[in-house]
């Protein structure tokens, strides 16, 4: 399927292998055979996930720190070059509502940012919570309370705990405990972890991977904050211009760069996606194309891949004109066709990632026809 609708490279990861443990050869090289037997390539790894003890700077980094080497030497070892991974403690990326209906009948991710401040005061119960969010906000939330049913309180916590954290820590849903629970006790550890704390530490990564990325020429390349934005207390390093300026001055090997995410660099108001990529596309090693729309409130929507904040058209342009192998994936389309009933991960539909995919290449091709008439 993905052959026929025009894919060349595949992004993907060992995603049953636990964080932390080494990936071996063997089974990189197995799952790299398979995509080539297909008449395809693994392009890219997203992600080989970094241990939350390494963010935190926890007793095992060292440990954990020689198995990301090793991971990484397996994957040279094995011709694979581009490696994109996070940086954001304990959640990955936050949506109030996975399957929100929109007027054209697909259904979209979306964020509520004031049922997201309930569900971090009243729910989480988190010390300090009030603090973090505007009064308009507190205000909204604040209304909820009496007003939100058991079964929306049950949605917030599958949307913002059980999904997300299927995708980084592993099933919260099941076992001994609340999910909730589980959840508090994951952001434990970063109770007094500054923002400054965790660029140190971030740079103690880097410089620890850095010669094995010399040695097999392999780009790391660090994904945005999901959305740039603090969320639950916890300190957030790439939500703007000026951490991600930080983070390649830190380590200035070219092998140190960026995943140039528009979607979730879109979802904050603060960021200018287009002079974003105009000042990092030589450091950007890879690419993700999507759009958010802002609402009124804080509120923001995944655009269709022809609309929102992001201007995908000229970014195409920019990041063509500086790399035209550069590798790059749609992502995040809408649910469509029948798409929801088939299990498939939040914001990863089949249809809805079809259209978005022919909607990137006409992009590519009347651009490359623009250059080419130049």
């Amino acid at each position: 399927m993905l052959r026929q609708i025009g894919v060349e490279g595949i992004v993907t990861a060992l995603h049953d292998i636990p964080s932390g443990e080494v990936w071996p050869v063997e089974r990189i090289d197995s799952l790299k055979r398979l995509i080539e037997s297909h008449g395809m390539y693994w392009a890219v790894v997203e992600s080989l996930p970094v241990s939350e003890q390494i963010k935190y700077a926890g007793p095992d980094t060292e440990s954990l720190l020689a198995n990301y080497r090793q991971s990484l030497e397996n994957l040279g070892k094995c011709g694979i070059k581009t490696v994109c991974y996070n940086f954001m403690p304990v959640i990955d990326w936050a949506r109030t509502d996975l399957d929100h209906l929109m007027p054209d009948g697909t259904r979209a991710l979306y964020f509520d940012y004031a049922r997201f401040a309930y569900f971090d005061i009243y729910i989480l119960e988190r010390e300090g919570a009030r603090d973090d969010y505007p009064q308009d906000v507190l205000a909204r939330a604040d209304a909820l309370k009496g007003n939100i049913s058991p079964e929306e309180e049950a949605g917030l916590i599958d949307s913002i705990i059980i999904k997300t954290q299927g995708f980084v820590n592993g099933p919260m849903g099941s076992g001994d405990g609340s999910p909730v629970q589980k959840f508090k006790a994951l952001m434990e550890p970063y109770k007094d972890v500054s923002k400054d704390q965790l660029r140190q530490n971030l740079k103690r990564f880097l410089e620890a991977v850095m010669p094995v990325c010399r040695e097999w020429d392999i780009n790391m390349c660090i994904h945005p904050d999901d959305p740039p934005m603090p969320v639950f207390g916890m300190p957030r390093i790439a939500c703007n211009a000026e951490d991600i300026r930080w983070m390649l001055d830190a380590v200035p090997d070219p092998h140190n760069g960026l995943t140039f995410c528009a979607g979730s660099l879109s979802a904050g108001a603060h960021n200018d996606v287009t002079a974003m990529a105009k000042e990092f596309a030589s450091r950007t090693h890879f690419v993700h194309m999507r759009s958010c729309a802002l609402l009124p409130g804080g509120n923001f929507v995944e655009a269709p891949h022809t609309g929102g904040r992001a201007d995908l058209v000229e970014l195409t342009r920019i990041f063509e004109d500086c790399r035209e192998d550069l590798p790059a994936r749609v992502d995040h389309g809408r649910e469509m066709l029948g798409d929801g009933d088939k299990g498939y991960n939040p914001g990863y539909s089949f249809h809805g990632r079809m259209l978005a995919l022919g909607q990137l290449d006409g992009m590519i091709a009347a651009i490359r026809a623009e250059k080419n008439r130049k």
